[in-house]
């Protein structure tokens, strides 16, 4: 019996309507979802806005956690991407955008079961104004990280984040947003981004085990023997996001001037081409292609990794890359990108999830980092050049995950404080 010829589970159905978009969309998740025994939380009144926090990125404390701690990033996933409507934003328009961001935090609880969301700002709507960002902002045009690349960049001048374990919320969102709604979870919308943002792109995608065997058939890049398993919060079929191998919300933060507790964000958009993954190579080499060689021979993996704990427990395994590379010919993807820690800390923290956008597999790997150098460093300890020019492993084979993974699109984006998320100025005051 093939998936599609089997009941639709709910998280399923909610997570098609959530890629589908729209009035008709929200309506049918809203009735899907209608037996969940609560109605989702409402978030604080308008005395309560000035004790949120000012990082839009501190989520962590907000988010569900596993039995090991480690935070859970929210089942559905939406991001909608703008472009500025008028020449320099006025100090109207700025009202009016904060406070229809003002209402989703009324409407929603920040949390998995309400809503969690950011505010980022591409360079290209900073090259409007005659200043320029301070020096300590580090928000360069998105580039190729790889010989092997050739991605399209985005130039957009905003990208909201939206996220929740209810796709009503995040559908509800984006709907009063965009001025489709009068009210939302009980509150009016008072504004809306009409006539200042104009809604260019929609992304969305998901992530939570089982969620991508759920969502596989018919995908391109998917085998057709459905191979993703039940457990797996990730189409490749391991957990990702351990708390240890995540940089804290400290470390991302940016740390003075008028951004301070503000972060940036990397943005890609990335195919999976998984027919070799899971035809072809064994469960043995794709544990030593995710994690390490030496995970693979010590038998440490139990199905998607849960058994890992807080950390993927890499060990030695990233000062062993060269000789893992000579011994096995293959490199782990965590083996290598742990290479690029500071004080043995990540420098990114990783809120990616999985999409069918297009019906394709794909990922959309979104991380805060201080710096997008940060970003930059990591992707190319990811990278191995110099693991593939010092040993026999070719550029791509056996480096890790790479020749599963084409990149189509990247972005950067500033994500301001709180304060100034509203069509900030360069040195807003």
């Amino acid at each position: 019996m093939t998936r599609s010829s089997r009941t639709i589970s709910r998280r399923s159905f909610v997570r098609s309507a959530v890629a589908i978009g729209g009035a008709s969309a929200l309506s049918a998740c809203l009735d899907r979802e209608s037996g969940d025994a609560d109605a989702p939380p409402r978030g604080v009144d308008a005395g309560g806005l000035e004790e949120l926090p000012e990082r839009q990125h501190a989520w962590t404390a907000a988010q569900r956690t596993d039995e090991h701690g480690n935070p859970l990033v929210p089942e559905h996933h939406v991001t909608l991407h703008f472009s500025y409507i008028g020449g320099s934003p006025t100090d109207e328009e700025r009202t009016q955008v904060e406070t229809a961001f003002e209402t989703l935090e009324r409407a929603y609880a920040r949390s998995n079961e309400g809503l969690l969301f950011t505010v980022g700002y591409g360079p290209t709507y900073f090259d409007r104004f005659d200043e320029s960002l301070p020096e300590h902002v580090d928000l360069p045009e998105p580039t190729a990280l790889a010989p092997i690349e050739t991605p399209e960049f985005d130039s957009y001048d905003a990208m909201f984040h939206l996220a929740s374990d209810r796709g009503s919320v995040v559908l509800s969102a984006e709907e009063a947003l965009t001025g489709e709604l009068e009210s939302i979870n009980g509150v009016d919308v008072e504004a809306t981004l009409e006539g200042v943002l104009e809604a260019e792109e929609r992304r969305t995608g998901f992530t939570g085990a089982g969620l991508p065997a759920e969502n596989q058939d018919g995908v391109r890049g998917i085998p057709n023997s459905e191979p993703v398993s039940e457990d797996a919060p990730m189409f490749m079929g391991f957990k990702s996001g351990f708390k240890k191998n995540q940089a804290s919300e400290d470390r991302v933060t940016i740390q003075e001037g008028p951004f301070a507790e503000g972060t940036t964000t990397h943005l890609s958009r990335i195919r999976l081409s998984l027919d070799q993954w899971y035809e072809q190579d064994s469960r043995t080499i794709r544990e030593r292609k995710m994690f390490c060689p030496a995970h693979a021979e010590e038998g440490k993996i139990e199905g998607a990794g849960d058994n890992l704990g807080d950390s993927s427990q890499l060990g030695d395994c990233p000062a062993h890359t060269l000789e893992d590379a000579r011994e096995y010919g293959t490199v782990g993807h965590s083996q290598k990108s742990a290479r690029a820690r500071e004080n043995d800390e990540p420098i990114i923290l990783r809120r990616d999830f999985n999409s069918t956008d297009d019906d394709e597999a794909g990922l959309h790997f979104l991380s805060h980092q201080r710096r997008i150098e940060d970003f930059v460093k990591t992707r190319e300890a990811m990278n191995g050049t110099d693991v593939a020019e010092q040993s026999a492993i070719g550029a791509r084979t056996n480096n890790g995950i790479l020749q599963y993974m084409t990149v189509r699109r990247r972005a950067n984006y500033l994500v301001p404080p709180r304060r100034h998320r509203s069509l900030p100025t360069p040195r807003p005051k």
